[in-house]
């Protein structure tokens, strides 16, 4: 599922987006923004609509068990 990253930068304070293939690479994404000092306004998927860090936290947690559930 498509992810989207809406952030705000430190110096410019522009808001700008990243984009993500599954919960994962966003929860990579985020963390590297956050690391900079970037605020995430919200993250928005198709599927749940607009939420926050700890809600893809949660979804990634999920989509890693489900890959390791899948058959090969």
């Amino acid at each position: 599922m498509p992810y989207t990253i809406v952030f705000v930068t430190r110096n410019t304070h522009d808001v700008l987006a990243a984009d993500a293939t599954t919960a994962r690479e966003a929860l990579t994404i985020t963390e590297a923004l956050q690391k900079r000092d970037e605020k995430i306004k919200f993250v928005r998927s198709p599927q749940e609509g607009e939420f926050g860090v700890e809600m893809l936290r949660l979804l990634a947690k999920e989509e890693e068990e489900e890959m390791r559930i899948a058959p090969d």
